[in-house]
């Protein structure tokens, strides 16, 4: 299934559990637990085959201290994560304690579908992490790790064309334009200067470096149509100057596991991440990769409008029977020194700061650069990120298909920034 329709089928079946939750309130079954005392969760995330193992670590480090709580895990890949999560929740069947993410944290928590975390200890979490998991004041997800827009840059790949990238502290975007186009330019056939600079994330700091924002806190647009124009038009420069790969090379690209991406093969030059996926794309290139802050309008970090993101989050279903021990398994995730040590940067840098501090000393080197990146940063941050709304994730999934009508050079910049509003607008509403 594509991501597109995979967001489709998402948003339907999430639709479905509004209407059980609206005709469901108020029946739910009291905890139950087995003859022996002993209670059963049900957990799901998604994630490598890494993530898998290490999670299970995490669920026997949990039951050994909680012995009469048992976890069965459920896992997948992130395209069927979310069928499957729809599906369930409109089946009342969904899992007692879910990984969530930010793009369907408000539609599942304004549909009833999330439990309010009123037993979950956040004193240790900076209070912009923390409320990161609320939505409408309350706290339905608690962050799983901090994570922040990068660009990941081969060096192999920069000295092979011969460019040198500017001071990451300084560049703008006109300049990272020319310098991806020199590395496509000076490099051998088939490898570009950048990936795709697409998704919500650039897009939303080229916007905050506007005085606009993607979402608003009261779930709207903060951008209108001639801004839009704007991100298309330096899609446009990007596809006109070869920085980027042409747009059926992006199109596979996205589609593609994160270790077959460009980056991870050694055929883009740069390319944009989440800051916890830096160990991973390092061993899939097998090379030394390096990180950069995004660029800025003006040439000035200060300005950049940088924002922490919650890479995961946990949440739980509004309908578990075992409320109590699914709050406390959240807390032993996020709170729980042990538990840091297993997890410690694959989800993201811990949110707790005494997790955090404990397990600097054991990351990978490519962990304790984004743990290092993460705090230089800080003095840089713009204003949090609200909560997506109801709707955004087909929103943003619009918005990323008509740039790439521009790549393919089908649409005007303007004449899609029109079609990508009308369409976001709906389905916003």
């Amino acid at each position: 299934m594509s991501i597109r329709a995979t967001k489709k089928f998402a948003l339907k079946a999430a639709a479905a559990a509004a209407v059980v939750a609206i005709t469901m309130t108020g029946c739910g079954s009291s905890p139950q637990a087995a003859s022996d005392g002993t209670v059963t969760l049900r957990f799901s995330w998604w994630g490598s085959d890494v993530r898998h193992k290490m999670t299970q670590k995490l669920i026997d480090a949990f039951e050994a201290e909680n012995p009469t709580i048992k976890v069965k895990g459920e896992y997948g890949d992130w395209s069927g994560y979310w069928d499957k999560l729809a599906t369930q929740v409109a089946s009342q069947d969904a899992p007692d304690l879910i990984q969530m993410d930010a793009a369907y944290l408000g539609e599942y928590a304004e549909r009833g579908a999330l439990l309010e975390l009123k037993d979950v200890d956040l004193g240790k979490f900076d209070s912009a992490v923390a409320d990161a998991g609320k939505v409408d004041g309350k706290q339905y997800a608690v962050t799983a790790g901090v994570n922040a827009q990068v660009v990941l840059a081969n060096p192999s790949l920069l000295t092979a064309s011969g460019v040198s990238l500017p001071d990451d502290k300084t560049w703008t975007w006109d300049e990272y334009n020319k310098a991806a186009a020199a590395i496509t330019e000076g490099s051998k056939s088939g490898v570009y200067g950048s990936g795709a600079v697409s998704g919500d994330a650039p897009m939303n700091l080229w916007f905050r470096q506007h005085g606009k924002s993607l979402f608003t806190a009261d779930g709207k647009f903060g951008f209108d149509e001639e801004d839009l124009a704007g991100w298309y038009e330096y899609q446009a420069e990007l596809r006109d100057s070869k920085a980027v790969p042409p747009a059926s090379v992006m199109t596979e690209d996205a589609t593609a596991s994160v270790d077959q991406q460009g980056l991870a093969t050694n055929r883009f030059g740069l390319a944009w991440y989440w800051s916890n996926q830096l160990s991973a794309l390092t061993k899939a290139s097998g090379q030394p990769l390096e990180i950069h802050r995004p660029p800025s309008t003006d040439g000035s970090a200060a300005s950049a409008k940088q924002f922490y993101k919650s890479s995961q989050f946990w949440s739980a279903s509004s309908r578990t029977k075992h409320p109590a021990e699914v709050q406390k398994l959240i807390d032993f995730l996020a709170n729980n020194v042990e538990a840091g040590e297993i997890a410690l940067a694959d989800r993201g840098i811990p949110g707790n700061s005494e997790v955090r501090a404990a397990v600097l000393p054991k990351l990978t080197p490519e962990d304790a650069a984004t743990a290092k990146f993460i705090d230089e940063i800080s003095s840089e941050l713009g204003d949090a990120v609200p909560v997506p709304p109801a709707g955004s994730s087909s929103a943003v999934e619009a918005f990323g298909r008509y740039g790439l009508e521009v790549h393919f050079n089908r649409m005007s910049p303007a004449d899609a920034a029109k079609k990508a509003m009308d369409e976001a607008k709906s389905a916003l509403s």
